[in-house]
């Protein structure tokens, strides 16, 4: 007998990165690296799945600006080049150890590996990702929801409803074109909630969305079955809390799996570890020391500095014994939770997507097998997607929720920090300039209507939580600061053109050109 419901989901976001003024950046290889080492992973391990008709399903949340970013002719034409060129150093690291017994079998296995996800790529795919989760999606092998149109940290949106409807209706209706249908869930960027977000969900036709543990806990009144049941706002609106145990086998520094010993290290790349003038070429612009991807360690010890060299074999063999674990591990969680609330138990894990290849290598393979195992008759568990947990769950809890994120703290401290508190004065300012533009309107006039459009396009940009991040962890912030301004800066020149009524269709046009996301984004999201 079924004792639970265990329902993956893998938040798929990178923030929107374009810059066609530069051959080769750094910041357009996070999405690069996303593809190879997650996105194409993932993809080929359910495509495998659903060919076998094998049980089980997860939930991925695609960001609108990732999908924008798999759409986009120019980053598609680019990362076609850049997989090709790792293949190409794969080949003279193949070369390179041919007589180093150490190292040779890996450089074998990363060469097979590139040239097996360009073949995914250009030949299976002919470059359109989107239609491959499109495809996985329409057969019922995946179940997708959206997120915010740019990752926008709402409880921070001092104009509250008006720019949150921005952010998720622009985020439904890229959905919709993107995908064919409209979402049945959100994933609330950060996992931001505040009071009222579930009115503006029910409006746009949401029925879930993710809130971490302590939103739930600390509701009013606190439900008895914690983040066991599902939880009815109320707008109606289901939220589901995130399962702490669940989350700790994996993410936990301590305890975790992707720390294991037989892992791969991330850290310990080829372009940090071969000579500069073996990897100068295959660096971005500058010559930039980074990761590559051919990755030679494992942790081994996560005590010292010493590692051994990686064995795929003997990770495969342990990701299948930790797939194992976390089912057993799940059935028991089950069974105790069933036994206490009266019905089986929702377990609700939400990871980061680029933990499952990205960080950890073998997680998309550990993630299929938790899936098999879930499937197998010793089993106390289903591995199923919210909706199904929720119409197979006879009852659900009803109340107000806790605010409350998934970031350090628990709130808004990591968006709201002496490092980047500065730039919310002028977010919410534009947002009130934006707020005043749309509700005036575009008089008929096709060039007034393109300014609103596109200052919208910047302001939504600029409201991204990734750059705010960024400055809090001290990471590439001259970059998100430039970002930051960038676009404030964009979207005040914009603002000013409409108000005294002299836009430059030049600019407008150079600036639409540079940033070509959203194409159908309605200004009167913002009235």
């Amino acid at each position: 007998m079924t004792r639970g419901y265990l329902c993956i989901l893998l938040h798929a976001h990178l923030p929107y990165v374009r810059h066609p003024e530069f051959e080769d950046s750094l910041e357009e290889r996070w999405l690069f690296e996303a593809l190879t080492e997650t996105y194409l992973p993932l993809l080929a391990m359910l495509e495998e799945r659903a060919q076998r008709g094998a049980r089980g399903r997860i939930t991925i949340s695609l960001s609108p600006t990732l999908l924008a970013m798999f759409e986009d002719p120019l980053l598609r034409k680019r990362y076609a080049f850049r997989l090709g060129r790792l293949l190409e150093l794969a080949e003279r690291e193949v070369a390179r150890t041919r007589h180093d017994p150490r190292f040779h079998a890996l450089a074998i296995h990363y060469r097979d590996r590139f040239r097996a996800g360009l073949s995914q790529f250009e030949e299976r795919y002919r470059r359109d990702v989107i239609s491959a989760f499109r495809a996985l999606f329409d057969a019922g092998a995946v179940r997708l929801i959206t997120c915010g149109a740019t990752h926008g940290f709402l409880p921070l949106m001092s104009l509250g409803a008006p720019s949150w409807r921005a952010q998720i209706g622009a985020a439904v209706r890229e959905f919709e074109r993107h995908l064919g249908r409209r979402p049945e869930g959100i994933w609330l960027p950060e996992c931001g909630y505040s009071p009222g977000v579930e009115s503006v969900l029910a409006e746009f036709g949401i029925r879930f969305f993710v809130v971490d543990t302590h939103g739930i806990l600390h509701a009013c009144p606190r439900p008895l079955p914690g983040t066991y049941a599902p939880f009815r706002t109320e707008a109606r609106v289901l939220a589901l809390g995130r399962d702490a145990d669940s989350s700790r086998q994996v993410w936990s520094a301590t305890e975790g799996y992707p720390g294991d010993a037989s892992y791969r290290e991330y850290y310990r790349d080829q372009g940090f570890d071969l000579p500069m003038e073996e990897v100068r070429e295959f660096l971005p612009s500058g010559g930039t020391r980074t990761h590559l991807g051919l990755k030679y360690y494992r942790i081994t010890d996560r005590r010292s500095d010493h590692r051994e060299p990686y064995e795929p074999g003997r990770a495969r063999a342990r990701a299948l014994e930790h797939a194992a674990h976390f089912v057993r591990e799940r059935s028991v969680q089950a069974q105790a939770v069933a036994d206490g609330i009266g019905q089986p138990a929702l377990l609700l894990a939400p990871y980061d997507a680029e933990l499952m290849g990205h960080w950890w290598y073998e997680g998309p393979e550990w993630l299929g097998h938790v899936l098999d195992e879930a499937a197998g008759a010793a089993s106390k568990i289903q591995a199923v997607d919210p909706m199904e947990a929720v119409g197979a769950l006879p009852r659900a809890t009803e109340g107000r929720l806790h605010p409350s994120s998934w970031g350090e703290g628990g709130y808004s401290a990591v968006w709201l920090d002496p490092s980047n508190d500065w730039i919310y004065r002028h977010l919410n300012h534009a947002a009130e300039t934006m707020q005043s533009l749309a509700r005036a309107g575009d008089r008929g006039d096709s060039l007034v209507r393109r300014a609103l459009v596109q200052a919208g396009r910047e302001l939504l940009l600029a409201q991204a939580s990734d750059w705010a991040f960024i400055m809090r962890t001290g990471t590439l912030v001259p970059y998100a600061v430039r970002r930051t301004e960038l676009h404030l800066s964009r979207f005040e020149r914009l603002a000013g053109g409409l108000k005294a009524n002299r836009i430059d269709p030049a600019e407008l046009a150079e600036l639409e050109e540079l940033d070509p996301i959203f194409p159908g984004l309605d200004p009167g999201l913002f009235a």
